[in-house]
């Protein structure tokens, strides 16, 4: 086992700066990870930006973390080996012993581990995890293309699951970013009929490449009657934070529809009363998934060829990612490589 390892830590609210560590040993129901690949998320962003002086040593922030397991604290399940390629989301583990682990919702668990935010992440070459937190990772899938969809799949996965259309329904994706471009993949390919809605024209050739049946430009007409002249969305899946373009597109949801957040803004969404109770509409928040969801949704876009679009760059570049990610200029998704040690596979 290598003495050290590099990581790329919070040195300043908005700063990343690349230190040498010691490697650490795994505790009780831990393991130890070797990074291969790492995504930039637009929550690192909150992170990054907010980090404050209470973490010693400073915060390594990612949540996206694909990688092999190279140690075995005490007390990991047999389910996982030495050398075996696992993935670790953005919450890191759940502790089985809260009212909301014993009746099975370990996404809200009360002892969640937060990864890049309570606990160390994976712009590193080395991470501790939690064994309760860890995917398996299938080996049709490349490092690279698996580490979004452990948070950007599998956010998006679950809120098509949960939103309440059937196939041959109009679905609504609000956003074509990291997480909208991975929900119109899903959307196709469960056989929804989806309508992408972004700002402007210049991603509607890639809004209707990835799966969307129809384009509309929220920033040059008035996308809810547009849903509604279609016939009327029966989900809006919304990957944004702007809360009155939220509310602006809630006219275009059908009788009994469902609106689906996953962005969150500073402001909250105005909900017109009479809209929700007029037509049984309503609205439904999402939190990513439990690492067993998070397989499913891993297994689903190897079957369909669901595949996040990315921009590899190496771990000494993450503040660069970092930038770009925020900037909106990323089409679609960064992520952190690592170097590649020999015998690896």
């Amino acid at each position: 086992m290598q003495a050290s390892y590099r990581a790329m830590q919070i040195a300043a609210p908005g700063v990343l700066e690349l230190v040498e560590r010691a490697t650490p040993r795994p505790g009780a129901g831990e393991v130890l990870i070797e990074v291969e690949a790492c995504g930039v998320c637009g929550a690192d962003a909150s992170d990054i930006e907010k980090a404050g002086s209470t973490s010693s040593p400073p915060r390594v922030p990612g949540h996206e973390v694909v990688g092999r397991i190279v140690a075995l604290g005490p007390h990991v399940p047999a389910l996982w080996q030495l050398g075996q390629r696992v993935g670790v989301g953005r919450l890191g583990g759940h502790c089985n012993e809260c009212a909301q682990c014993r009746q099975g919702l370990f996404q809200l668990c009360q002892n969640q581990l937060f990864v890049g935010a309570s606990c160390d992440g994976g712009y590193a070459e080395l991470m501790l995890a939690r064994a309760t937190g860890l995917v398996a990772i299938p080996s049709a899938l490349p490092s690279e293309e698996a580490a979004p969809i452990l948070c950007a799949g599998i956010a998006t996965f679950n809120a098509l699951r949960k939103c309440g259309a059937q196939a041959g329904d109009l679905v609504a994706v609000q956003g074509i970013g990291g997480l909208g471009h991975m929900a119109l993949q899903y959307a196709h390919r469960m056989g929804f009929r989806v309508a992408a809605v972004g700002r402007g024209q210049d991603i509607a050739p890639l809004a209707l490449a990835l799966g969307a049946h129809h384009y509309l430009d929220a920033q040059a007409e008035n996308a809810a009657a547009k849903l509604k002249a279609l016939g009327g969305a029966q989900a809006i899946i919304t990957t944004i934070g702007d809360a009155q373009a939220v509310a602006a597109l809630l006219p275009g949801l059908a009788p009994r529809g469902r609106l689906v957040l996953l962005g969150i803004g500073k402001e909250p969404v105005p909900m017109p009363a009479g809209l929700l109770v007029g037509g049984e509409r309503s609205v439904l928040g999402s939190l990513t998934g439990t690492p067993y969801e998070t397989e499913r949704a891993l297994d689903f876009s190897v079957l369909v060829g669901a595949r996040p679009r990315i921009e590899t760059v190496p771990l000494e570049r993450a503040h660069e990612a970092y930038q770009k990610m925020r900037s909106g200029a990323a089409q679609f998704r960064m992520v952190l490589t690592m170097p590649s040690k020999p015998g690896r596979a």
